[in-house]
């Protein structure tokens, strides 16, 4: 696998992304199809996801009003939101944090989308469309054309801060993320969370069962993971790391400064999962994922 593009054009994702769709939408509203936006097989893979969940949360609810609005937007009505990208047509929002909830679905804060979304604003929006279009400049377009479709933008910080990011598996193909407001550091951050929703679908897609009594030394968390977590790091760092190596090129002063610390954190942190991701790769039982998450992690090494 000589290109990004390769790593991450894997044959059963697709599959999953159009299987499962057809059965969430059978489960939202029967004999629908996708509706003709524009948008790839995942980005309906994802919206699909946030139709299901609003109208389950709605049911519990016994809000009659909601649960008709999610049947007749399978969508989850994305294309009045749509933001133009590198990649496509993305959901760019920017709610309140009051309206991140918590449940047992979830152990962080998520949003779902609903008929009380709206777009981020402008600014925010062009700070994500750039920010694709580093990612895709870097090599990394395909990844999040099919892994970050929803974009959930939140608290705005500076480069000195630490930012928080994450993803809910409930919800593949959406991201949460605070951000600098510089498109470059959120492309990186992008790139992460886009890789652990690419993994969480590579592990459904092939059936792989990661042995959750296997821990490994995190550097990252410097703690004992599960070879779960432990995985999904060995993955998600080295590809900022090489995205960070790319962006380094064009970068100047104090956003020079940064990407070349991260990267030089980064790779001290690699350097200590060596010999334990050669073990850890063992418990991956298709070849084709365990290439792949292999041919990353010596890509990053070799930085």
């Amino acid at each position: 696998m000589d290109t990004l593009g390769a790593l991450f054009d894997f044959p059963p994702i697709t599959r999953l992304h159009h299987d499962r769709t057809r059965r969430l939408l059978a489960v939202i509203r029967p004999d629908t199809r996708p509706p003709h936006t524009g948008m790839n097989p995942a980005a309906h893979y994802c919206l699909a996801h946030h139709a299901l969940e609003g109208a389950e949360a709605a049911a519990r609810a016994n809000n009659n009003t909601a649960f008709d609005w999610y049947t007749d937007h399978p969508d989850a009505d994305a294309a009045t939101n749509f933001t133009p990208t590198a990649v496509g047509a993305r959901v760019v929002i920017s709610p309140d944090l009051t309206a991140l909830p918590r449940s047992p679905i979830s152990e962080t804060p998520y949003y779902v989308l609903g008929p009380s979304t709206e777009p981020a604003p402008p600014a925010l929006r062009d700070l994500a469309a750039v920010a694709y279009t580093a990612a895709t400049d870097a090599g990394f377009g395909d990844l999040l054309a099919a892994h970050a479709v929803v974009l959930c933008l939140l608290r705005t910080k500076s480069l000195a801060d630490t930012l928080d990011s994450w993803t809910i598996t409930r919800l593949p193909g959406t991201v949460f993320m605070d951000h600098v407001g510089d498109p470059v550091v959120l492309a990186r951050d992008l790139i992460h969370e886009a890789g652990h929703n690419w993994l969480n679908d590579a592990l459904a897609a092939t059936g792989c069962k990661i042995d959750d009594q296997a821990h490994f030394h995190s550097p990252w968390k410097k703690t004992m993971r599960p070879a779960f977590g432990f995985l999904h790091a060995c993955w998600a760092f080295p590809l900022t790391m090489l995205y960070a190596a790319q962006a380094l090129k064009g970068a100047t002063g104090d956003l020079h400064r940064f990407l070349a610390a991260y990267l030089d954190q980064q790779r001290s942190h690699l350097a200590q999962t060596a010999d334990a991701h050669t073990h850890a790769l063992e418990l991956i039982s298709d070849q084709g994922l365990r290439l792949r998450l292999a041919a990353v992690h010596q890509q990053a090494l070799a930085l």
